[in-house]
């Protein structure tokens, strides 16, 4: 059986899309311009009442979903990230921490071995980390953490990303049918109410509208292609 279409290490913008990314998003242009930006405008307040997060409890694992590096090192936002897992395995939240994030941009080592040497030199143990460094994206980052949940026999997920994110990695766990609660790294920049703030909260509420509009594609058509990456 044909395996679900992953983009390469390094991936372009349009080799990022993959299968159906490029009408789902010009869908949701038109989607969010026919209907008075309406369809942002609630994606908005999803992603301002994700900053928020979850209850926490007890989970089989935390995963840290990965952040583009800038000269092979971790940004301010990944870091922030790293931060807030580390302390929430200290807590005794879980046994485990995934770090997830593939080759990207012009990095020459993965997000997830950065981010595991990151959490070994806090002197988390070696065996509580385990690493998926294959994806390029938020929706692979899960994808393929799903897949080792399932060989571990795990089912309960604590996600951690920086507020602003939070909304749309929910949404795109829940549709992977995995069984997440979340929690914000609140240090993460930029600065909440912030212009820079604001600017990527607009942005993630375009991206989460993307991603539904993506969803309700992918099942009118019926594309077993499609369908396949993202739930």
């Amino acid at each position: 059986m044909p395996q679900p279409y992953h983009a390469p290490p390094r991936a372009s913008f349009l080799q990022k899309l993959g299968p159906g990314g490029a009408a789902s998003m010009v869908l949701a242009v038109l989607a969010f311009l026919g209907l008075g930006g309406l369809p942002w405008a609630f994606c908005l307040w999803q992603v301002l009442r994700g900053t928020h997060g979850d209850e926490l409890a007890p989970a089989d694992a935390i995963i840290v979903l990965g952040r583009q590096l800038v000269q092979d090192q971790p940004t301010a936002v990944f870091e922030a990230r790293l931060d807030h897992a580390e302390a929430l395995w200290r807590r005794g939240l879980a046994a485990r921490i995934f770090v997830a994030g593939g080759t990207t941009g012009k990095a020459r080592r993965s997000e997830a071995e950065v981010g595991r040497d990151w959490l070994l030199a806090r002197g988390i143990p070696i065996e509580a980390v385990l690493l998926e460094d294959q994806s390029q994206h938020t929706l692979e980052n899960l994808f393929n953490v799903r897949a080792e949940m399932r060989k571990g026999g795990w089912r309960t997920l604590l996600m951690v990303s920086d507020p602003l994110h939070l909304a749309r990695a929910k949404a795109t766990a829940q549709g992977l049918d995995l069984d997440v609660r979340c929690s914000p790294a609140v240090e993460a920049p930029p600065v909440r109410g912030s212009l820079a703030w604001w600017q990527r909260a607009a942005q993630e509420a375009f991206l989460l509208h993307w991603y539904h509009t993506g969803m309700l594609y992918s099942r009118l058509i019926k594309s077993e292609r499609q369908l396949e990456r993202v739930t």
